[in-house]
């Protein structure tokens, strides 16, 4: 029984059809295609083969590749790490220097609201020394 399936299959595959392309308007055939379902699948299977050959090879080839995320240079990614570091110090310094400029215009301004200091310090008496 799988035999005869796997034969009509393959008959099927190679059954042939014709693909003719006709004007619409004076119905002449302009290009006509012997084709089978076989070939038709070769064509289609080499043309996606070719392409994601092309494609490999040109990502590959070609600086694409550092386009390519973890595929980069490991010394550009030691760099990159640095850098991002020392922008994070910078962004932290720049923020403690705008709000120190802000606290002292706001002094000279005279809008300062002083927060006073509230805690209880426990200060000792000093010792009496007796002559």
């Amino acid at each position: 029984m799988a035999g005869l399936e796997a034969n009509s299959t393959l008959k099927r595959l190679r059954n042939r059809y014709r693909l003719v392309v006709m004007n619409d308007d004076t119905y002449e055939e302009v290009v006509t295609f012997k084709l089978s379902r076989l070939s038709v699948y070769i064509v289609l299977s080499t043309i996606f083969v070719l392409l994601t050959g092309l494609t490999v090879a040109l990502i590959v080839f070609t600086p694409l590749k550092l386009y390519i995320p973890g595929y980069g240079d490991k010394n550009a990614t030691s760099e990159l790490r640095e850098l991002k570091i020392k922008t994070d110090s910078l962004e932290t310094a720049v923020k403690y220097k705008e709000q120190y400029l802000q606290n002292v215009m706001n002094v000279l301004q005279g809008d300062a609201a002083t927060k006073l200091d509230t805690t209880l310090l426990n200060i000792p008496t000093p010792e009496k020394i007796d002559d």
